[in-house]
């Protein structure tokens, strides 16, 4: 038998439709609903920072000539010749498309290294030409040389208004160091070349050089040096660099650190460490707004990456350091920020042969990194699962272009590393999310990274002659 309390009164509203609702469920109801708007207002307070430059900036008809991508229709040649008993005995299986591309001896080599008579030269450019990249062309410098910056990253210098291009110089004979060893160069230092518009490039010289005798050395012809990036220090006024550094096996897997007066050089080389413990191979460094460095770094056998912010002198890692895409086996980061979000693109782990680029964001530098897709858009499919065969190295920001970003890639060729070309594409951020988040109930955080695919193109016109 149920009894009343005569004291209390009831806790349930009588609802327009007749029956009876909990008054708590009802609140927490309206805190749900108040919450949601308070996401949706923030998500499209933030959207609108973001894309409010882009409207204006997408109406400008060269941003939309850069998305409007590019097709790639490239034939497979017909199967070489055999005799039927060798058909027999083996049958051949189909050729694919990244086979040709790592044959030396295919007929489809010159598709992906053009011979030197379609070289980007600035010297001899025509009206027609001028300021325009051409992916995967050989690309000459003032002198008439190709440009040796391979693996590199690019550095705006306020104090002298240029841009400074820093690289592996590869200019020497590609050999394999034992029967099952990667194909390398021998240690010939790090290059630099300065421009003013991002298109014609003086050579500098070499800035951080090889080390000839001295076999105990870092440096030492023998071993290697690898993705060397540069970033300016304003407490110190030294140019600080930042590499991999290993033997010819591999398995030193250590982080180089040398600094410069001036960013042409020449770098001292101070010292090589295993960052905070742990194996050190494809790496970058990134600094912030707040005038924070950070080292990013493949380890654990290229399991994963090491996230970390360096010291005020920016020549030593401190002891914070985050795990992050972990299991994924990702190298070549390439770190950016946007509208307060922060960007990577790293590749897979197939040595020299290309692999599918993916794109990754967080709120934090420190993560957590959601991987977000593949931001590769145009070519054929093979040319997206590849990126565009070539692998990632730096991406360079536009600021009088907010939202728009040069990729640069390395497009590796195994067989004579020092002809390996560059891959540089426009890059934009815009536009949902091929993956959003599960837990943030469908609303993007951030915006989709594309890399659009083009045969030629050119910076805008503020840029040129700039």
């Amino acid at each position: 038998m149920r009894f009343k309390n005569k004291s209390r009164k009831p806790t349930t509203l009588r609802c327009n439709a007749g029956r009876r609702c909990s008054f708590s469920v009802l609140v927490w109801s309206l805190v749900g609903c108040l919450l949601l708007l308070n996401l949706y207002s923030f998500i499209s307070q933030k959207d609108a920072r973001r894309g409010g430059t882009h409207l204006r900036i997408n109406q400008h008809p060269h941003i939309r000539e850069l998305e409007e991508v590019e097709e790639e229709n490239i034939q497979l040649p017909p199967p070489r010749k055999r005799s039927p008993r060798a058909a027999k005995r083996k049958p051949k299986r189909p050729t694919t498309l990244i086979e040709e591309f790592l044959d030396e001896s295919s007929q489809l080599r010159n598709v992906f290294f053009p011979g030197q008579r379609s070289a980007i030269d600035p010297r001899k450019s025509s009206e027609n030409d001028t300021y325009y990249y051409y992916p995967g062309r050989m690309w000459l410098d003032t002198e008439g040389n190709p440009i040796q910056a391979h693996g590199g990253g690019i550095l705006y210098d306020q104090r002298t208004k240029m841009y400074y291009w820093y690289g592996e110089y590869k200019d020497g004979p590609t050999y394999h160091a034992h029967k099952k060893g990667a194909a390398r160069v021998d240690v010939i230092g790090v290059g630099c070349y300065s421009s003013k518009d991002l298109w014609m490039w003086k050579n500098e010289g070499i800035v951080l050089a090889a080390e000839e005798n001295d076999e105990t050395h870092d440096l030492y012809k023998l071993n290697v040096l690898e993705r060397p990036k540069v970033i300016y220090n304003e407490k110190t006024g030294k140019y600080v660099m930042w590499m991999h550094i290993d033997d010819t096996n591999y398995t030193k897997a250590s982080a180089g650190v040398a600094t410069s007066d001036f960013p042409t050089g020449p770098f001292d080389y101070l010292y090589s460490k295993r960052p905070h413990g742990y194996d050190s191979r494809d790496m970058t460094v990134f600094k912030d707004e707040d005038g924070i460095a950070y080292l990013v770094y493949s380890s654990e056998d290229n399991s994963e990456l090491h996230i970390g912010p360096l010291n005020e002198e920016y020549i030593d890692v401190t002891q914070a350091m985050r795990r992050v895409l972990v299991g994924q086996h990702r190298e070549a980061p390439a770190l950016f920020k946007h509208g307060g979000t922060y960007y990577m693109i790293t590749s897979g782990c197939t040595g020299w042969a290309p692999n599918e680029a993916l794109a990754h964001a967080a709120e934090s530098i420190m993560g957590p990194w959601e991987t977000i897709g593949n931001p590769c858009i145009g070519g054929n499919k093979v040319f997206r699962d590849t990126t565009f065969f070539a692998q990632s190295t730096f991406v360079l920001p536009l600021p009088e272009l907010p939202g728009s970003f040069i990729f640069m890639a390395d497009r590796w060729n195994p067989a004579d590393l020092r002809d390996s070309r560059y891959v540089w594409l426009p890059l934009r951020v815009a536009g949902p999310v091929d993956h959003p988040l599960e837990y943030n109930f469908g609303f993007p955080l951030w915006s989709r990274v594309s890399v659009y695919w083009h045969k030629r193109w050119r910076l805008p016109y503020r840029w040129q002659g700039k």
